[in-house]
């Protein structure tokens, strides 16, 4: 806008510069004499060379006839006070013509108008430069106006609007008028600030959730590092009484060291559920599927059922393609999350369908409502009825994502009690 100022500064100078021209230009007749002056000489001089006319009130003109000696013969002037002759004619650049007759002089004809005339034509053509001046100035100024209101003011808008939203203010929106150039194009600007307000919306929930997680998981860890700690002082305990001495190893303290692994083996659990949301999240979460026997399967299960509530029926021998260590990480996180839930008896199922081994994981627990199905899977979600149950809510999303990544599907139910579903690829 500063170049615009620029040129209309640059015009108006160079306008009045050329109006300043025109007036000193214009300032004297010069000795101008119109045609029409030249005419009217011609005709008076013409009419004069016979008896000396009356004033001829058609043309409406000021002269003066004078006569070979200089005595005024005729003089129609409104002011008469000066006395004319051809060398005052001629000294004031008036229009004048001789009057002959057989070829003598026998006078003059002075027009005394003429600067008058002029000085109309003068006024006239500098009114009129004046005129064009105004209109053009005008135009340059409208258009100026015009360009400001359309581009310059969105522009601005838009620019604080930038400011804004550099320094974090996503909540003022950006004003749009869809009648100029910039409507459509500022719509988008304002679209683009929901967005990331949107987004940052989701920044802080995440965080928030992420800092509700460590705050899970450390309340989490803590109980079997409870258990750990207090079984191990017990044990410490005993074996100090013994010292010294052979002592048996009785059956309460087989169940206590099995304590004592069953509590590492949760927080094992615990902080792999945790790097394994963390590796999903940075992208880097790998797995490598082999060809497995589907009777991996009832090794699996066999390996995390510490309670033997689960009931595994016959599983049809194929071969599966699959990342070992991930599905029982699968079926670990399954079987830990119906424990913790349910305590029920848990129901194994498998069946071939199309191109998937299918294992269905039920329980017999209150299960999840209909509206909470398509959630339960979800990053941080834990069902409306897990009580004061301890959890982080990423063991069936980690289950999920990792059946995924193998190429099969986990889905849930709630037929009678929660009901997972994996379909486990074929080779």
């Amino acid at each position: 806008m500063k170049r615009y100022y620029r040129f209309a500064i640059f015009l108006i100078l160079m306008l009045t510069i050329g109006l300043i021209a025109v007036i000193r230009l214009t300032g004297s007749d010069n000795g101008f004499v119109g045609n029409d002056d030249v005419v009217f000489l011609n005709e008076t001089a013409h009419r004069a060379t016979g008896d000396i006319p009356s004033e001829d009130t058609s043309q409406k003109r000021e002269y003066v006839i004078l006569d070979s000696n200089g005595n005024t013969l005729f003089d129609n002037r409104i002011d008469r006070s000066e006395v004319l002759t051809v060398e005052t004619a001629i000294q004031r650049r008036y229009p004048y013509t001789y009057i002959k007759k057989n070829n003598q002089i026998i006078g003059s004809v002075i027009l005394t108008d003429g600067e008058k005339r002029f000085d109309r034509l003068r006024t006239n053509i500098i009114l009129i430069y004046v005129g064009c001046s105004l209109v053009l100035i005008t135009a340059v100024l409208a258009f100026g106006a015009y360009i400001r209101k359309i581009v310059i003011i969105p522009f601005d808008k838009m620019k604080n609007f930038a400011s804004y939203v550099a320094a974090g203010d996503l909540d003022k929106p950006l004003e749009m008028d869809k009648d100029n150039m910039f409507g459509a194009f500022s719509e988008s600007f304002d679209i683009m600030r929901e967005e990331l307000k949107a987004s940052k919306a989701r920044e802080l929930s995440l965080q928030k959730k992420e800092r509700e997680l460590v705050a899970s998981l450390s309340h989490d860890l803590k109980t079997p590092v409870t258990g750990i700690k207090l079984t191990s002082e017990l044990m410490a305990a005993v074996f100090s009484q013994n010292e010294g001495r052979e002592f048996t190893v009785t059956p309460d303290m087989t169940a206590k060291m099995n304590n004592i692994y069953k509590r590492a083996e949760e927080i094992n659990v615990l902080v792999s559920d945790l790097f394994s949301s963390t590796l999903e999240d940075l992208g880097e979460f790998k797995v490598n599927c082999t060809d497995e026997n589907s009777a991996v399967i009832a090794e699996v299960v066999s390996k995390y059922d510490d309670r033997g509530l689960a009931r595994l029926s016959d599983i049809p021998e194929v071969m599966i393609h699959i990342d070992k260590i991930r599905l029982s990480q699968v079926i670990g996180n399954i079987l830990s999350n119906s424990y913790k839930y349910a305590g029920t008896p848990i129901d194994v199922r498998s069946h071939i369908e199309d191109e998937f081994l299918v294992v269905s994981i039920a329980d017999s627990g209150q299960g999840v409502s209909d509206d909470e199905l398509e959630l339960i899977t979800n990053k941080f979600y834990r069902g409306k009825n897990h009580g004061n149950k301890d959890g982080s809510g990423l063991g069936l999303y980690i289950a999920r994502m990792l059946m995924d990544k193998m190429g099969g599907e986990l889905t849930v139910s709630s037929p009678n009690g929660l009901c997972v579903t994996l379909l486990i690829p074929l080779s």
